[in-house]
């Protein structure tokens, strides 16, 4: 399966998100009287190649308790009953500098880093020069005249946090008390990460079988190279604050981490990301991952899109990335409102970026091998035989058996049968409707090779998609029919299909669709074309100059006139004739 995180990212236009910063630790009137501080409060590092900062340390003020923390070191503080007065000077490792760990701020880290004050009521200018010192300052001379580096007292963060979220929240990505760490991502962008099973558990069941389950791991370290470190601080992130932390760059591979360990409020909240972001230019690459996510509902929203706006999404740099299952799925549907030929035109586009993939030559041998079940679902009856012989004739995809079969249905008839499926599109949706113009049905109307036909208009917008015409008077029989819209001031042909149709002897009337949908404006005349070849038919009677169809939902009104169309009609008129009914959607 290809990656398409790429083409999402450069479709959507929103801003991405990024890691929010990690929590300050507050400041505390105590002085830290060790050279790490205890509890593991050095700062992070997210580089799988660095070593786990020191930690350890004791509490002067506070008893001297000593307390160290996972991978820490623990160091000898001073003796208790120091208090307030007592201070020793802080001097960072040059092997093992203070490092900002990933995702946090300086003041973050801040809870990790030396500061420089004179007393300790200078706390809050210390905490802003604290990065700095430690940065510029590898050792501090030991003269009684120097100044003072202190520590905040990690023990006292719990106090600075009002709620168990935000104590949580202060933990995500910390070392302080984590027990585990991940190497996540591959080779130079691999990224180690802290954590804290309990966490993990309480918000995944498959970190709690990871840990807690029979096969549980006792591995300090877990690498992980199949996820992204960014969508697994994103995963981390919601488990230790709710927080929802997505953008174009992360939400697919985010998408993807939530599902592996089984955080559905994370992939509901990822699956709406993409639904507010869908377009038509990221309609196929969407409809890729949602069948590769298993996300039913995206990949619906997807399809309704793409039948919405084929054109444009079948023009989308993204549309030649699919792969042949989802290309199939869309050529199946009855719903693409765009006309055929066109279809084949993105399939051998397709069909050529699918060879490359290959290492194939874009030969016409080649394409219809790589297309394979594809080429079958693209419907040529509906095409045009203009559209057929200026297109898909000279493309040699198709064999020879194939192009002569296609011709003759396009110009003879009785139609031959071809391979290839001949049921018409719609791209419309809502309910279809129909109106009748005539009250009374009689016997025998004659037909010789001219066409019946009616003018008429209409009172709102609406789309044609078919008539529905009288049958024989001498029991079952099959007629030849050619229909049409034509465009009675320009004289143009705006719909037509050359088909057929059996009837069963009554004096019911029997559908003949077009091809597409044509559409009808207001207060515009058009003439309803039908030529039928076949024996003597039934005919409508009382004819009404004026219908109105209302829609039973809405109350909404469509008013059909009919008038009489100049030239030779086949004697059809307002009064009698043919072509009894409109099936039309709004």
């Amino acid at each position: 399966m290809r990656c398409c995180v790429c083409l999402f990212q450069q479709s959507l236009q929103c801003s991405p998100s990024k890691m929010a910063a990690g929590e300050s630790n507050s400041r505390s009137s105590c002085l830290n009287l060790s050279n790490s501080g205890p509890l593991g409060n050095a700062p992070p590092s997210n580089s799988a190649h660095s070593s786990p900062a020191s930690n350890g340390g004791s509490m002067g003020a506070a008893g001297g308790i000593n307390r160290s923390a996972g991978n820490s070191n623990p160091q000898s503080g001073p003796e208790n009953g120091g208090g307030a007065e007592s201070a020793v000077r802080s001097t960072p490792s040059a092997q093992n500098p203070p490092r900002q760990p990933v995702g946090q701020s300086g003041a973050t880290s801040g809870a990790a880093s030396n500061m420089t004050a004179t007393s300790s009521s200078s706390s809050s200018s210390a905490s802003t020069a604290s990065a700095d010192a430690s940065a510029a300052v590898p050792s501090l001379p030991s003269s009684p005249a120097s100044v003072l580096v202190y520590r905040e007292p990690v023990y006292n963060w719990q106090a600075t946090k009002s709620t168990v979220k935000e104590r949580f929240a202060f933990l995500f990505n910390n070392e302080v008390l984590s027990d585990v760490h991940f190497l996540v991502g591959k080779g130079m962008g691999v990224q180690r990460i802290p954590a804290h099973r309990f966490a993990l558990a309480v918000g995944s069941a498959v970190f709690d079988a990871m840990f807690n389950g029979g096969m549980a791991t006792t591995s300090t370290e877990i690498e992980l190279p199949d996820v992204e470190p960014a969508a697994f601080l994103a995963l981390l992130k919601f488990l230790y604050s709710d927080e929802v932390q997505i953008g174009p760059e992360t939400v697919m591979t985010t998408l993807y981490t939530a599902k592996k360990y089984a955080v559905p409020a994370l992939e509901a909240h990822c699956v709406e990301f993409l639904k507010k972001n869908l377009r038509a230019d990221n309609a196929f690459m969407l409809l890729t991952q949602a069948r590769l996510f298993d996300e039913p509902q995206l990949a619906s929203l997807c399809l309704e899109n793409i039948d919405k706006n084929t054109a444009d999404a079948l023009a989308a740099e993204g549309f030649t990335d699919i792969d042949l299952d989802t290309l199939m799925a869309v050529l199946e549907r009855d719903t693409l409102g765009v006309r055929e030929v066109r279809l084949f035109v993105a399939a051998v586009r397709w069909a050529d970026a699918e060879a490359q993939r290959q290492q194939l030559q874009p030969t016409p041998e080649n394409k219809r091998r790589v297309l394979g079940k594809a080429l079958s679902l693209i419907r040529f009856p509906l095409m045009t035989i203009e559209e057929f012989a200026a297109g898909p004739a000279q493309s040699g995809i198709l064999t020879d058996r194939e192009v002569v079969s296609l011709f003759l249905h396009f110009t003879v008839n009785p139609k031959p049968h071809v391979e290839f499926i001949d049921r018409p599109r719609c791209c419309l949706r809502g309910k279809e409707c129909s109106i009748t113009r005539f009250s009374q049905v009689e016997s025998r109307w004659g037909y010789s090779g001219t066409s019946d036909r009616i003018r008429f208009s209409v009172n709102r917008r609406i789309f044609v998609v078919g008539f529905g015409l009288y049958g024989s008077i001498h029991g079952p029989t099959d007629y030849q029919v050619n229909i049409q819209i034509i465009h009675t001031d320009s004289n143009t042909v705006l719909g037509q299909n050359d088909t057929g149709f059996s009837c069963d002897g009554t004096a019911s009337t029997f559908r003949v669709m077009f091809k597409e949908p044509v559409e009808i404006l207001p207060s515009v005349n058009y003439i309803a074309c039908a030529t039928l070849k076949g024996p003597d038919s039934h005919y409508g009677t009382k004819g009404m100059r004026k219908v109105t169809h209302e829609a039973p939902a809405t109350g909404t009104k469509t008013c059909f006139t009919f008038c009489y169309a100049a030239g030779n009609n086949n004697g059809t008129s307002v009064e009698d004739g043919q072509i009894p009914e409109v099936i039309f959607y709004t």
